[in-house]
C-alpha cells in the first residue's frame, strides 16, 4: 500500500469524471491496493508508478538507437497526452526488442510502495511438490564455472557472470506475489511489468531488484552497483562474521573494483562532476550480504535521459562480465539459455529525461501455469565451483520464498 505521500494523478485508472481533484486522495489511497491483472507497478523508496493499458509501445532493440527512439516518443506524448512515463523492460542482450511503452493510464506518487499485509501464495499441491525444470542443471552449472575460470586463467577474461534458472510448474498470484516481494524487502527496486501489450509474450516479468543501474532528476544521476557477495545466516553473530569477511575478501574486492572502474568510466564523459568512494560498504538484503559504491554525478547537459544513462552503462561488469564482449561471448558459448530480460534494466523515464533504472535481477517471468526464476553469480580467479553454486541458490530464496518455495531452491542447489 502507499505511504502517507501525497498523490499526483497524471492520468487517471478510472474515467476523469469520477475523480476530481479533491477525490484524488480518498479514490486512490494506495496504488498497490488498485493493483489488478495485467497492471503494472514500478516502486522504490523514492517514486512509485502504476499503470494500465497501452497507448504506445516500443519494442526497438537497445542496438538500434533505442535511447533516441524513446526521446522522440516521450517529447510527442507530452505534446499530445501530458508528462506520461515510458516504463519496461530492456534484455541482456543489445540485438533482441525491447519491451517498453507509453501506459494509456498512470499514476504517480512520491515515496515507495507498502505491502497491504502478509499474502500466502500457491496453497495445497503447488507448494508441496511443484514439478521444476533447472536450466542449466547445477551439475552443469558448476562445470560452467570451471569452463569460465579455464578461460580466465588463460588471459581473456577477468570477470565472467554465469547464471542459471529454475521453470517452476505452478500457477502464481502476482498481486499477492507483489505484496510478499514489498514486505520482504521494502527498500529495494520492486516492479511487475505486463509484458503482452507491449508486443512480449502474456507474461509478467516480476521482481524485487536491490541494485540500481541508473536515476535521474534534473541534472543529478546516481548509480549504486553490487559485485562481491556471499548468503546470509540465520545466526546473528554467523551472519556479522560473513559481512565482515566479505569486506575483507580481496577475490571480492577485486571483483567489485571490475564493476566501479567500468561503471565510472562510461558516465564520466557525460559529467562535470562524478564523485565515487574509495571503497565500498556493505548492502543487506533478507538473503544476501552485497558490496555496494554509490556513484553520483552531475550531468553536463540536464537533458540526457535517464535510459540514454543507463544504456550507457549496459551491460556492467557486475551482470556480464569484463572485459564486456569475451564475457558476453563466453555467456553464449557456456550459460546454455536465452536469458531474456534477466540482467536487463527495468524501470522508467518521463520527457524531461527524469527516471530510475534497476538492473532486472531476483526476478521471475510468470507464465499462466508457470514462472522462471533467475538467479547468478560472477567468476573470478579465486572463485570455487561449489560457493558459486551455493550464492546463486540464495539468490533464488529471494523469488522461491516469495512464492512460499524455499525448499525448491535447497532441493534444486544440489548437484
Amino acid at each position: 500500500m502507499m505511504g502517507e505521500a501525497k498523490l499526483t494523478l497524471v492520468a487517471p485508472l478510472e474515467p476523469a469524471a469520477s475523480l476530481d481533484a479533491a477525490a484524488v486522495e480518498t479514490a486512490l489511497p494506495a496504488l498497490l491496493s488498485s493493483y489488478r491483472p495485467h497492471d503494472s507497478l514500478f516502486s522504490s523508496v523514492q517514486t512509485q508508478w502504476h499503470a494500465r493499458g497501452v497507448l504506445h509501445a516500443l519494442a526497438r532493440a537497445s542496438d538500434d538507437d533505442l535511447a533516441g527512439a524513446s526521446e522522440r516518443l516521450l517529447a510527442q506524448v507530452a505534446a499530445e497526452n501530458g508528462r506520461l512515463p515510458l516504463l519496461g523492460a530492456v534484455p541482456f542482450e543489445g540485438g533482441q526488442p525491447a519491451r517498453l511503452w507509453v501506459p494509456a493510464q498512470a499514476a504517480f506518487a512520491a515515496g515507495r510502495a507498502r505491502h497491504g499485509g502478509a499474502a500466502q501464495l500457491l496453497p495445497g499441491d503447488a507448494r508441496s511438490a511443484p514439478q521444476v525444470e533447472p536450466v542449466p542443471a547445477p551439475a552443469q552449472f558448476k562445470r560452467n564455472v570451471e569452463r569460465s575460470l579455464d578461460r580466465i586463467h588463460d588471459g581473456g577474461l577477468r570477470k565472467v557472470v554465469m547464471s542459471r534458472s529454475l521453470r517452476i510448474a505452478a500457477k502464481v498470484d502476482v498481486p499477492q506475489l507483489l505484496g510478499q516481494l514489498l514486505a520482504r524487502a521494502p527498500s529495494a527496486y520492486t516492479f511487475a511489468m505486463d509484458l503482452a501489450g507491449a508486443g512480449g509474450s502474456a507474461a509478467c516479468l516480476i521482481g524485487s531488484s536491490p541494485e540500481l543501474l541508473l536515476s535521474k532528476r534534473g541534472a543529478r544521476i546516481v548509480s549504486n552497483p553490487l559485485a562481491g557477495s556471499i548468503p546470509r545466516s540465520a545466526d546473528p553473530a554467523e551472519d556479522r562474521r560473513r559481512a565482515e569477511d566479505l569486506l575483507r575478501s580481496a577475490k571480492d574486492l577485486h571483483e567489485h573494483a571490475l564493476v566501479i572502474d567500468d561503471v565510472a568510466a562510461a558516465l564520466r564523459p557525460f559529467c562535470r562532476e562524478l564523485h565515487v568512494p574509495a571503497a565500498p560498504s556493505l548492502l543487506a538484503t533478507p538473503t544476501m550480504w552485497h558490496l555496494s559504491t554509490r556513484v553520483d554525478g552531475v550531468l553536463r547537459d540536464p537533458a540526457t535521459s535517464s535510459l540514454r544513462l543507463a544504456l550507457a552503462l549496459h551491460p556492467t561488469p557486475a551482470v556480464c562480465g569484463y572485459p564486456t564482449e569475451p564475457a558476453r561471448q563466453a555467456i553464449r558459448e557456456l550459460e546454455g539459455y536465452d536469458r531474456g530480460l534477466f540482467t536487463g534494466l527495468v524501470g522508467w523515464c518521463d520527457s524531461e529525461g527524469d527516471g530510475e533504472w534497476a538492473v532486472t535481477i531476483r526476478c521471475a517471468l510468470v507464465e499462466e501455469d508457470c514462472a522462471t526464476v533467475f538467479a547468478g553469480a560472477g567468476i573470478v580467479a579465486g572463485s570455487q565451483p561449489e560457493a558459486e553454486l551455493a550464492e546463486t541458490t540464495a539468490k533464488l530464496r529471494t523469488m522461491l520464498g516469495a512464492m512460499g518455495l524455499s525448499h525448491v531452491a535447497e532441493s534444486e542447489g544440489r548437484a
